[in-house]
């Protein structure tokens, strides 16, 4: 029979990287049961019978967030053989008072203190015999990003969950306190297993609603309680969480020792830069820029490059060997075995040129996942959520909705996702409503190609596109937060800025490979059986009442140019009212790497890079450089892919809300795209006409809802009556 054991620990303890370490490849990553929240179980390395189970990040067992409530109810229903109890050295006050709550759940519990080495680089010292003595149970010191005491820590849960033996909680409360838990206790009876009375019995003391409405056949309570509060001058919750830091406390004069109190760290004087009220926002400007630059201008572009000359075009020169692209390899197989015409259309011009030039563009996006995964692990993605807090503030909007944002920059599900982290209802909707506009890793090839084909590869249009979607997001925060549906106060937003650490070359790689991976998987589904749909109706049509297979000088006459031609009006006001930009705008609400993919099929080339192939010509036909970069705001803020379009719906929770959240974001797409090409065109080529007056009236309505007064709610106006009364 499996053995089962928990990783429980604060957000930002190591815990992930423990994770990673014991379990390698042999990792399930889906959903907890009806919510939105990660959950990733695998199996022990060298020992498959043994599951681990990493639980989210939370600071107690209180349920205040989504992630508690999960994390809590797996330890009480499900109830593992033990639990791994993963606490940061370098914060082991504050993470002990997790620890305190694990250890009455009546399951066998062993602490591995992380970050050992951080700890005695600084000087201090966490004596670990007696925190295991003061405990009550095993402690084992590890470093998880070096390796350092894992498979010891791993081997101790192991041991302690096969014999199943939970030690009693060591700390005692007040004697007062223990008098009322156990009268409670007594009161609990024979409703829940022994060995996890207390546990309940706090709870149920604490007013735990969750749990009270849970053991509806415990008799009330309330005399208990209110004798408690009315000795201690105090309400219970607070009394409870004293208590627990009053034993804190304790362990840490007899087990830590500090070398120098008060001293700065490394990380605090970085933070007193980065995060200064000042140059914080340069310096993520900064970052940020650079990051762009180099993964769509330089080191990306030199990748993609290759990958789309080389691998996806006429091939490239070896040691001065020349080795054939993969659709000249796959041309002559096709020819040698004498396959059919149209057989050879849909492969080469379908599935090659699609597919070809969608994973071209994968070394830019893995360049910029490198980046990311990087800025995310030693810390200083979590500051830029503290620096875009005070700015969001402003704004109507939380910190809290950079953190969805964030995500998204890989794919805009999770972000999506993510955003059951904000307890605020019209923040958490505003949040689903902009998390898109942060341009995803399925937008970068249109980015890259817009780039390089329209822009000769300008070092400014990349790092644009992430600026257009933040000022996108800031605008809208402004223009919903001062209309009935959004008003009021932002959610507060607290959180923890972990240590400054330089990563693991390991950790930025797998976090790359898990969402490049993600990217390439979706290559090979979705946007494959896109590609062979618009391959059939752009090379299929009628000419001279006839229906068959066309040449590629007849696509004018194909199904796709007929339904293109059909719907191009629409976008001509935005400057690419030519029927092939029109499709790939709308094929790209499948999934955005379509876009791309459809220009490959319709001009007929399997490598679409930014510099030096037939394309740069076609496109530049097509449209101008202005029309181009409207091009690129529209397919950067309007409605995102299917998928991310049904977590939207679920997310929402209500079609209305749903059909709300795409048609804002479309409307916002076409407006701002509408106004970079009119007024840009009016400002290149002096040409002025209805479309320059339109767009100027936008621009006015637009700067109007962003400046008029907030509506005051009906409360506060309540409020300050009231007020003015009593005076």
């Amino acid at each position: 029979m499996a053995i089962k054991i928990a990783l429980a620990g604060n957000p930002n303890c190591g815990k992930t990287t423990l994770f990673n370490a014991l379990t390698g490849s042999n990792q399930f990553v889906g959903n907890w049961p009806g919510v939105t929240v990660e959950k990733k179980e695998g199996k022990l390395k060298g020992n498959k019978d043994v599951i681990i189970m990493d639980l989210p990040g939370i600071y107690s067992l209180s349920p205040y967030t989504l992630e508690e409530v999960v994390a809590r109810n797996y330890l009480i229903n499900e109830k593992p053989d033990a639990i791994l109890n993963i606490v940061d050295g370098t914060n082991i006050e504050r993470n002990l008072y997790l620890s305190t709550q694990l250890m009455e759940l009546g399951i066998p519990v062993v602490m591995a203190v992380n970050m050992m080495d951080v700890v005695e680089k600084s000087g201090d010292k966490i004596h670990i015999d007696k925190l295991s003595k003061k405990l009550g149970c095993e402690v084992v010191e590890i470093s998880a990003l070096k390796g350092n005491g894992v498979t010891k820590a791993a081997e101790r849960a192991v041991k302690i969950a096969k014999s199943r033996n939970a030690a009693p909680p060591v700390h005692k409360f007040a004697p007062e306190v223990e008098d009322i838990l156990n009268l409670v206790e007594n009161k609990i009876g024979s409703g829940v297993p022994e060995d996890q009375k207390r546990f309940f019995a706090i709870k149920l003391l604490e007013k735990d609603d969750k749990i009270s409405s849970q053991m509806k056949f415990v008799p009330d309570v309330k005399e208990e309680i209110n004798a408690i509060e009315k000795e201690m001058d105090d309400d219970t919750e607070s009394i409870i969480t004293n208590e627990r830091y009053v034993y804190i406390s304790s362990i840490i004069d007899e087990c830590y020792t500090k070398s120098s109190r008060g001293k700065m760290t490394v990380s605090d004087k970085i933070d007193r830069i980065v995060t200064n009220r000042f140059l914080a926002l340069p310096i993520f400007a900064v970052v940020m820029f650079i990051v762009y630059y180099v993964s769509v201008t330089t080191v990306g572009t030199w990748a993609t490059d290759w990958a789309n000359d080389g691998l996806f075009g006429d091939g490239w020169s070896l040691f001065g060997l020349e080795v054939p692209g993969i659709p000249v390899l796959i041309e002559s197989g096709l020819n040698a075995i004498g396959c059919a015409a149209w057989l050879q259309g849909l492969i080469l011009n379908g599935i090659v040129a699609g597919v070809g030039a969608v994973l071209g563009f994968v070394p830019q996006m893995l360049v910029l996942f490198i980046f990311l995964a990087f800025l995310e692990a030693c810390g200083y993605m979590a500051r830029v959520a503290f620096i875009m807090d005070r700015i969001f503030r402003k704004f109507g909007l939380s910190g809290k909705s950079f953190i969805p944002m964030l995500i998204g920059s890989g794919c805009g599900v999770p972000g999506i996702m993510a955003s059951r982290t904000i307890e605020n209802d019209r923040d958490r909707k505003m949040t689903i409503m902009t998390t898109t506009f942060i341009p995803c890793g399925a937008k970068l090839p249109i980015v890259a190609l817009i780039a390089g084909a329209l822009f000769g590869g300008a070092w400014w249009v990349a790092p644009s596109a992430y600026f257009v979607g933040i000022a996108a997001i800031i605008c809208s925060g402004i223009i919903l937060k001062k209309t009935k549906m959004f008003a009021g106060d932002p959610a507060p937003f607290v959180m923890e800025l972990p240590a400054y650490h330089l990563p693991t070359v390991g950790n930025v790689l797998r976090s790359m490979w898990e969402r490049g991976w993600s990217f390439i998987k979706k290559a090979g589904t979705i946007i494959l059986l896109s590609t062979i749909l618009v391959w059939f109706t752009s090379y299929f049509g009628w000419i001279d009442g006839q229906f068959r297979m066309l040449e590629d000088m007849e696509l004018d006459h194909s199904i796709l140019a007929a339904v293109g031609n059909g719907i191009a009006w629409i976008f001509t006001p935005l400057g690419w009212g030519d029927w092939r930009s029109a499709v790939a705008a709308i094929t790209g609400l499948v999934a955005k790497e379509n876009v791309v993919g459809t220009f490959g099929i319709l001009y007929g080339f399997a490598e679409v890079a930014e510099e030096g192939n037939e394309i740069w010509g076609s496109l530049a036909g097509s449209m101008t450089a202005v029309a181009a970069y409207s091009f690129l705001v529209f397919n950067l803020l309007c409605a995102p892919c299917f998928a991310a379009m049904g977590a939207i719906k679920r997310e929402m929770n209500n079609a209305k809300w749903f059909w709300f959240a795409v048609g804002y974001q479309t409307l916002l797409a076409y407006v701002v795209a509408l106004c970079v090409y009119q007024i840009g065109t009016f400002i290149t080529a002096g040409t002025f006409g209805v479309g320059v007056v339109a767009a100027i009236i936008l621009v006015i309505g637009f700067v109007y809802l962003l400046v008029r007064p907030y509506k005051e709610s009906k409360t506060l106006k309540v409020n300050t009556k009231n007020l003015a009364r009593a005076k």
